[in-house]
């Protein structure tokens, strides 16, 4: 068991099924402490029960709380009850998402808005929740699950791409908000990953979107988890699922570690400067 996850916090949106769930239950055998959120309460039951069963010690807490995550006050109070009952998160994953492809001219802008309040927003309503906290303690590592739809725009995916392209963004530019104040943050791209979810948007797939992610074989939540949890470890920014994910984001961000060098020299300067009382 490692040390590093052993007593730890950590909180899951979507933790009641495909990856969410599965890293929930990695981190659970590693000796963490676990709050997951979902909708479902006969999903969060029963997640719940596997969770415990994945525990390295009768110990550790699992704890579920049930929230839209798409709706800010539903995830307020959920957080909120997460800190109570165990504390500010040492990990905070925001794995709740969805997805439906389609053509942009066959879909609703419903369905526009519906995907990025849930994929983006509720990611956004929830580091809201917690980040005060994780601030307060000087601590804490949030982890933002993407896509490769994040890195590149995927023909049939134009209500679902965006949102993840929006996590990209918004994972960047908070890391260097809050890294100076020692909290975290990860983005995570996974390939196709065989969970219930793949499912349901192999039933509305154009074929092209088909052949195209048809090329790779879809991995499991398991490996997706264990990729995470190592990146968490290793305190890395941008994780990859496999290497074909690597490849992609190493390609099509060649300036990323720079910008991110050039960032934080920026940041400590003005925070020296502060200091001296020059500003």
């Amino acid at each position: 068991m490692s040390q590093l996850f052993n007593n730890q916090h950590v909180i899951i949106t979507g933790g009641s099924s495909g990856i969410g769930k599965a890293t929930a239950l990695l981190l659970a055998s590693e000796g963490a402490h676990i709050s997951i959120i979902a909708r479902n309460l006969a999903k969060l039951s029963a997640a719940k029960a596997e969770i415990e069963q994945a525990r390295a010690a009768t110990t550790q807490r699992v704890s579920t709380y049930s929230a839209d995550v798409s709706v800010n006050a539903e995830v307020q109070r959920a957080v909120a009850a997460a800190i109570a009952e165990n504390g500010a998160p040492d990990i905070l994953i925001t794995s709740a998402g969805m997805v439906q492809p389609g053509l942009f001219q066959d879909q609703a802008v419903e369905l526009y808005e519906q995907t990025m309040q849930l994929n983006y927003l509720g990611t956004v309503y929830t580091i809201k929740a917690a980040l005060s906290s994780m601030l307060a303690c000087k601590r804490g590592h949030i982890v933002m699950i993407a896509s490769g739809a994040g890195v590149l725009g995927i023909y049939g995916y134009t209500s679902y791409c965006p949102t993840k392209f929006a996590l990209r963004g918004l994972a960047q530019a908070l890391r260097c908000e809050v890294k100076p104040s020692g909290v975290r943050v990860s983005i995570v791209y996974p390939s196709d990953v065989d969970t219930p979810q793949l499912a349901e948007e192999n039933k509305t797939k154009p074929e092209e979107t088909k052949r195209i992610s048809g090329t790779a074989a879809p991995q499991s939540p398991a490996v997706v988890a264990k990729a995470i949890v190592d990146g968490i470890r290793r305190n890395q920014f941008a994780i990859s699922s496999n290497m074909e994910m690597h490849l992609l984001k190493r390609l099509s961000s060649l300036v990323e570690p720079i910008m991110n060098g050039y960032m934080d020299s920026i940041i400590a300067g003005v925070a020296k400067d502060r200091a001296a009382g020059k500003i």
